[in-house]
């Protein structure tokens, strides 16, 4: 069986096949921050997912081409930049950096490319001047340009791929038409907003007048730009369908004449503790607050992978405790294999104890293959976690079998992407407490060794004694 994917466009699962016609290139496009604040953990579900769906492409032999746009320029960003007194550059940037830099700390691919809005401003004004010369784009009176969703239509066009509309429902829509424009129909979508006093120095000429253009047709014409007119997959989160995406297709197929794009993946919304996010409710977490909080950007990772994209996911503190634990255990098996890795062959072979990578990585590559079943993953990889380690204990695992073992577990790795924990993170007053430990321990004062193993204990740190020493764990 190979990848299937649902796909929001036809409402279905399909199996994927890229456009490419050897089929192993793939165009994937996902909608990128908008820099005018910190990444919230609802924003970091959907860049995890475009970060799962790269990696399991990769990992099933495609060569994916990953762009993510930074919109650095709307209305949030020119209101936020002036109450700040900082130019929108200089604002932009701070929060443009800590967003890659929240991405490594979730341990995320790096996009191939990474187009700013305000960069490619020609390319939109192009495509603007295309969509008027083909008569479903306007000028109104006051050098505003909108996109005609009637116009569209007579012309064949079909408004409503991703979503079931009617003339009455479309268009609630805030982001774009905030500004009071004279557009012929309340369905219009702006493409480019005419300078108004709020914008300061914020505006680029245009042969429609000063102005700036609008959110979807900046993705439009960064996508496009880079992966040609038609691309394979675009990735976003289920709030974007409409009306982001819905206006996406159409004013690129209205410009082009060409099918967009083949496959559309949304991640449903997130909750925390039960309820929507909301700075009111205590509820609001970026990636930031959570590390503050001790966790680490591995852990995070894991409890968004936890469950399949498209469920209502439920982040928790609990759940956080939770994927921390079962890390632990991945990070216990793998220090034991690696030291029976390193030792002298002996009991058992290859593919002993359950241990050997092909038949797991079958059955974990196809969980991926159903729609990206992270869950059905990640239990077949502690069903195997469990079988290592009643292999070990019956010491039925050698030195082959280890090394087996680790290089599956690194293949299915570079799909899960947790990595390993760092011991350079251990504070250096734990590894003080720790020394005191092993020396009251070698002057047999077995009494100071346990009160400090409970000090360390108190400071939310265990001690592991193995043959190589003894080692610090973060409770």
């Amino acid at each position: 069986m190979g990848l299937k994917l649902f796909n929001t466009l036809s409402r279905s699962l399909e199996e994927f096949s890229p456009l490419e016609s050897a089929g192993r290139r793939v165009g994937m496009y996902c909608c990128g921050p908008t820099v005018y604040d910190f990444a919230h953990v609802g924003n970091w579900r959907t860049f995890v997912l475009a970060d799962l769906v790269r990696r399991t492409l990769e990992f099933k032999g495609f060569e994916v081409t990953h762009v993510m746009n930074v919109t650095d320029v709307d209305d949030k960003i020119i209101q936020r930049a002036a109450a700040s007194g900082t130019p929108p550059r200089e604002f932009t940037g701070r929060f443009e950096q800590a967003f890659f830099e929240d991405l490594n700390t979730l341990n995320c691919l790096p996009p191939h490319h990474r187009p700013r809005a305000t960069e490619d401003v020609p390319r939109m004004i192009a495509l603007i001047e295309k969509l008027i010369g083909r008569g479903i784009a306007y000028k109104a009176a006051d050098g505003s340009v909108y996109f005609s969703i009637q116009k569209y239509q007579a012309a064949g066009g079909r408004y409503g791929r991703l979503v079931t509309l009617n003339a009455d429902g479309m268009h609630g829509e805030a982001r774009i038409n905030s500004d009071d424009y004279a557009k012929d129909s309340a369905a219009d979508f702006a493409l480019w907003k005419a300078r108004s006093p709020e914008d300061g120095s914020v505006f680029w000429p245009s042969p429609f007048g000063e102005g700036r253009p609008g959110w979807h047709i900046e993705c439009s014409a960064m996508s496009m730009n880079i992966l040609g007119p038609s691309f394979d997959l675009h990735i976003g989160g289920e709030d974007l369908i409409f009306p982001h995406h819905e206006d996406e297709i159409a004013q690129s197929e209205g410009a082009t004449g060409k099918p967009f794009v083949k496959y559309w993946l949304h991640g449903a919304h997130l909750l925390v503790e039960g309820r929507k996010m909301s700075k009111s409710l205590g509820n609001f977490f970026t990636l930031r607050d959570l590390i503050g909080k001790g966790f680490t950007g591995r852990e995070v990772r894991r409890l968004l992978l936890t469950a399949h994209y498209r469920e209502t996911f439920n982040f928790t503190m609990d759940g956080l405790h939770g994927a921390r634990a079962a890390l632990a255990r991945i990070d216990e098996c793998l220090e034991k294999l690696r030291e029976i890795a390193g030792s002298a062959p002996g009991g058992g072979g290859e593919n002993s104890g359950g241990e050997g990578g092909g038949d797991m990585l079958r059955q974990f590559g196809g969980a991926l293959d159903d729609d990206l079943n992270v869950s059905a993953a990640w239990a077949s990889v502690f069903e195997w976690v469990a079988d290592l380690n009643r292999g070990m204990t019956e010491k039925a695992i050698g030195s082959a079998g280890a090394k087996s073992a680790l290089t599956a577990w690194q293949k299915m790795d570079s799909v899960l992407g947790v990595g390993a924990p760092s011991d350079a993170k251990v504070p250096a007053e734990i590894v003080s407490l720790m020394a005191a430990r092993q020396a009251a321990r070698k002057e047999r004062n077995f009494r100071q060794a346990d009160e400090i193993r409970s000090e360390l204990k108190a400071r939310g740190w265990t001690v592991e004694d193995t043959p190589k020493g003894p080692k610090a764990k973060k409770i």
